[in-house]
């Protein structure tokens, strides 16, 4: 897998044209002025001290009030005790504070806030309030477009809390982390564009770590993606999530990842 990972590395530096959209990191661009959009993310997981696989869906629908403004809702369902339960959501935001357009490159910049509840269990040492802990996140995302190449990347903040009053945060562990992330995506079919209803074919890779601030454990992750795009509006992503590194206890660190999303612009 690893030699995998370094190969699409090499192969996404030299071809294609670069895209910013991303599977499990949001770029600095936002969901287009008066347009939902609509996704639906599943995620199939390898349970690392049982038997198993752990199921994820989280549907999420996102508005774009302006430009610069977007707001987004999630809920999170799992399959937890072998049926699937809904164990709670979150609502972010994203404000796009710089922009530098040019013909062929921007660069862009955004700061970004996330809350969420959850009443699941708490069982590993890593903090991810997308799906399991009840918390906040806030941080800057900066993306940038150069000639055939996007890349972006966020630095974040990340607190957790109680669960709920039955299910209270683990004492000994740490409640707060930093987040760092780092994606590049290319565009390699097709080789010209005659039409907006051409399907695109992107190939994406992104790298997801994280740092408890107390105790300094972290992990690393790479997520190598390939993502098609109908029409300028429908979207598929079909994605593996891969740890590269870890000093912390996770669940559940390896897996897949199954995406569709849908624009409605105009609304």
């Amino acid at each position: 897998m690893k030699r995998f990972i370094v190969l699409l590395s090499i192969f996404i530096f030299q071809k294609g044209i670069g895209q910013e959209l991303f599977l499990v990191t949001d770029p600095a661009s936002n969901v287009p002025a008066n347009s939902l959009g609509v996704n639906v993310l599943q995620s199939l997981f390898k349970e690392e001290y049982k038997s198993g696989y752990n199921y994820h869906l989280m549907p999420e629908v996102s508005y774009g009030l302006n430009r610069n403004l977007m707001f987004r809702a999630t809920a999170f369902i799992s399959n937890r005790n072998s049926a699937l339960v809904t164990e709670g959501g979150s609502f972010y935001t994203k404000y796009r504070f710089y922009s530098s357009d040019d013909l062929n490159s921007h660069f862009r910049m955004a700061a970004f806030g996330r809350y969420s509840f959850n009443n699941a269990a708490i069982h590993q040492e890593q903090i991810e309030i997308m799906g399991h802990n009840t918390g906040f996140e806030t941080g800057i995302v900066a993306t940038t477009l150069l000639k055939k190449l996007a890349i972006s990347s966020t630095v974040s903040f990340e607190k957790a809390f109680d669960n709920t009053s039955n299910n209270p945060f683990p004492e000994g562990l740490g409640d707060n982390a930093t987040n760092y992330t780092l994606s590049f995506g290319k565009l390699v079919y097709p080789k010209k564009y005659t039409s907006f209803k051409q399907t695109n074919i992107n190939l994406m890779l992104e790298f997801v770590g994280q740092t408890i601030n107390e105790n300094g454990k972290s992990y690393i992750d790479a997520v190598p993606v390939v993502q098609f795009i109908f029409n300028s509006q429908g979207r598929l992503d079909l994605g593996y999530r891969h740890q590269l590194m870890s000093s912390m206890t996770r669940s559940a660190p390896n897996g897949f990842y199954f995406n569709l999303y849908y624009t409605f612009f105009n609304i």
